[in-house]
């Protein structure tokens, strides 16, 4: 007899997406994968070489739960410089992948009927992750008209006793919405009086458009500091999804559980890849290798906003991450809920895509822009030509 706890989970649709897409594409069907967030560009040479290195220097054993030493160290550099916050090693530990890292974290904080705010739509593994360790995932309802950014009255409406945390994905997957300086402040000061966690996923840090920029809720004061699990991972930075190298850095107290977590599940990440991610952090090339990828988005999101508009697809413009979420509301009289459509779209356009519901808003869609601006352009022509043939 299954547990009670895993008898509701779900797999993750961008997976199971991707999945379909590829088993069709083994098949010699031309499919189009939207599914994904995946960077297309390749791991830089430099930290491959780095982790080969690691292979042939025999560094192939166990390491410390909490990660290797000196990549601890660099992470914490690398918060300081970069984010304005003062972490220790011994406050960061490393695991395998941010998935794994939010993992820990909810099962170290989560109570039975802990209330967790997520505000929506949210990553999809948010409210699964909560629901497994006995938390509540309270959906914080975000307006499209203010392109789906976070404020304090909106989260006000949300918070009861029972609320224990909220996630803070800024920018977000998957609208790419960025909440402002001025907002966050005022949301972690609240977090603060109301002593409500934050936990601060931050792995889209470096994809950023136009003017907006993104800030650690932790880097506020010392307080927010206290409050605060700052979450980050190699995955999209350096695109090494997948070597599945993630970390958390917060408070003593939390990180030393987290890292006994750790230790009684996954032992610790591969130790090669963690000399990877290392060379990741230190290696003098990688500004540029950030500054290209993000240049490369850059351009293909200006180039799907224009062909967005020829066909005169609704969106909310992102401000960051490498997603588009796009409205497909005014299709959802011809379908019984947007799976259906989303198939309907596989199997009619040859383009796969993640429906909106799967992100807590029916008849959306998020489109991944980790293709080249070619496959942009023929993608979403399908997709108009699929559904204007309803």
């Amino acid at each position: 007899m299954l547990a009670d706890r895993v008898k509701t989970i779900k797999p993750s649709p961008t997976l199971a997406v991707s999945a379909k897409a590829n088993e069709l594409k083994a098949k010699g069907i031309d499919i189009i994968s939207f599914g994904a967030g995946e960077p297309d560009i390749d791991t830089p040479i430099f930290v491959k070489e780095a982790c080969i290195k690691a292979l042939e220097d025999g560094k192939t054993k166990y390491t410390p739960s909490s990660g290797i030493p000196a990549l601890r160290e660099a992470i914490a550099n690398k918060l300081n410089k970069e984010n304005n916050i003062d972490y220790s090693p011994s406050e960061i530990v490393v695991s395998t992948g941010a998935k794994m890292i939010l993992f820990l974290i909810f099962m170290s904080i989560l109570n039975e009927g802990d209330e967790v705010i997520v505000p929506s739509p949210y990553w999809v593994s948010y409210p699964e992750q909560i629901r497994l360790f006995g938390g509540v995932p309270v959906f914080a309802e975000l307006k499209e008209e203010n392109n789906f950014e976070l404020t304090l009255d909106i989260l006000k409406k949300y918070v009861s006793p029972k609320t224990k945390a909220i996630i803070i994905n800024s920018p977000s997957n998957p609208t790419g919405a960025v909440i402002s300086k001025e907002d966050l402040e005022k949301i972690v000061e609240f977090c603060i009086e109301k002593n409500i966690f934050i936990i601060s996923d931050e792995c889209y840090e470096h994809f950023v458009y136009d003017d907006a920029f993104m800030v650690s809720p932790a880097s506020f004061s010392k307080d927010a500091r206290k409050i605060t699990f700052t979450v980050n991972a190699f995955s999209k930075t350096f695109s090494m999804t997948g070597w599945r190298v993630g970390y958390v850095a917060c408070p003593i107290e939390y990180a030393k559980i987290i890292a006994d977590l750790n230790s009684q599940s996954v032992s610790n990440v591969t130790s090669f890849a963690q000399w990877g991610a290392l060379e990741a952090l230190q290696n003098e090339k990688s500004k540029d290798f950030i500054e290209n990828m993000k240049n490369t988005f850059a351009k293909r999101r200006k180039h799907l906003i224009d062909i967005l508009n020829k066909y005169q697809i609704p969106y909310s413009k992102p401000k960051g991450a490498f997603y588009m979420f796009i409205d497909l509301t005014k299709y959802k009289n011809h379908f019984k809920d947007d799976i259906q459509m989303s198939s309907f779209i596989l199997e009619k356009g040859r383009v796969a895509l993640v429906p909106g519901s799967s992100f807590g808003k029916e008849f959306w869609a998020r489109l991944s822009y980790c293709v080249s601006e070619d496959t942009l352009t023929e993608g979403v022509k399908r997709i108009y030509e699929a559904l204007s043939s309803l």
